[in-house]
């Protein structure tokens, strides 16, 4: 406030505020180490995000443009990302006909796989959950050596253990049937089932098995009714591995499968249209499409499974 004379005497006159460009400006204190890091970081997920996102849809996306795509139109602009023409299906069509009405006979690879692939996970999971609870519950001689032996079987390449199978199946006739092959998939992947099952087990509170125990429930009723539910997410998580290595499986399906095509699967059917100069590759691209949609399909739906799973292991412990 200032002030003025006036007749009365003093009296005080109000100050106009300053502007804020002439206040005295508060210096900003130094960005901390963690603010700076965080900031960055911040920055660099969404980078890496977008990169993962661009190198791993990429690829989809253009193997489904060029499915649906007609061969004209690919043969003009093989590099365009959108078809110039529209649309076509033609090229599902025919990888999905039978060989009698002139297309691949897909739709025959595509149950063939799926019943090699569900009956490898019915029978994986029937042998790995009861030796991964043997190892994590039982005490025996040996139960840590039998641990590493099971894991030992990976140390080797597959073809060392495909020629042995491959001479084994053909002495008992079950070479070229898918049966033999659902076989050879669940000892290839049991070992290392029961090895991510037995850590799930051994998680669970043995306290619970005892109680149940001192109710008079047998050993395998603890299994179905107290275990098994609570290592449910660890199943799930299972049963997804073993469909995605059965579905996908090449090496062993070309050895026992290659002489019956009526008993193909579609990893194999696939690998006959990439090497025959007389399918186009619009073709290839559908049926590679058809190979890969049914697995990203279950990944989404068993991962929805996966959470309901995970919050009744929760409630229930």
């Amino acid at each position: 406030m200032s002030r003025t004379e006036t007749g009365t005497g003093v009296a005080e006159r109000p100050q106009t505020p300053r502007p804020a460009a002439e206040r005295p400006s508060r210096p900003r204190p130094p960005l901390s180490r963690e603010i700076v890091e965080t900031r960055i970081l911040g920055v660099l997920k969404w980078i890496a995000i977008a990169f993962f996102l661009i190198a791993t849809l990429f690829p989809f996306y253009y193997m489904v443009m060029l499915a649906v795509r007609t061969i004209e139109d690919l043969a003009l602009d093989p590099g365009a990302l959108w078809p110039p023409r529209g649309i076509s299906f033609s090229a599902f069509g025919e990888v999905l006909r039978s060989v009698d009405d002139g297309g691949q006979g897909f739709l025959l690879f595509l149950r063939n796989s799926g019943m090699i692939a569900l009956a490898s996970v019915v029978l994986t999971l029937l042998v790995s959950i009861l030796g991964s609870y043997a190892i994590a519950r039982l005490q025996f001689f040996g139960r840590r050596q039998v641990n590493f032996l099971f894991l030992s079987v990976y140390l080797f390449p597959a073809i060392l253990l495909a020629i042995p199978l491959f001479v084994f199946f053909t002495r008992i006739g079950l070479r070229g049937s898918l049966f033999g092959l659902v076989l050879v998939y669940a000892s290839q992947i049991v070992p290392v089932t029961i090895h991510m099952l037995r850590n799930y087990f051994e998680t669970v509170p043995e306290s619970l098995e005892e109680a149940a125990a001192l109710d008079g429930a047998s050993r395998l009723t603890i299994i179905r009714k107290v275990s098994l539910p609570l290592a449910m997410p660890a199943i799930m998580a299972t049963s997804l591995f073993v469909f995605m290595i059965a579905w996908n499986e090449f090496l062993f399906a070309l050895l026992f499968l290659v002489e019956n095509r009526q008993n193909w699967t579609v990893s194999l059917g696939l690998s006959q249209l990439a090497g025959s100069i007389e399918v186009a590759k619009t073709t290839l691209m559908a049926g590679s499409v058809i190979l890969t949609v049914p697995i990203v399909i279950l990944f989404f739906a068993t991962e929805r499974l996966l959470v309901e799973g995970l919050t009744a292991g929760a409630e229930k412990g």
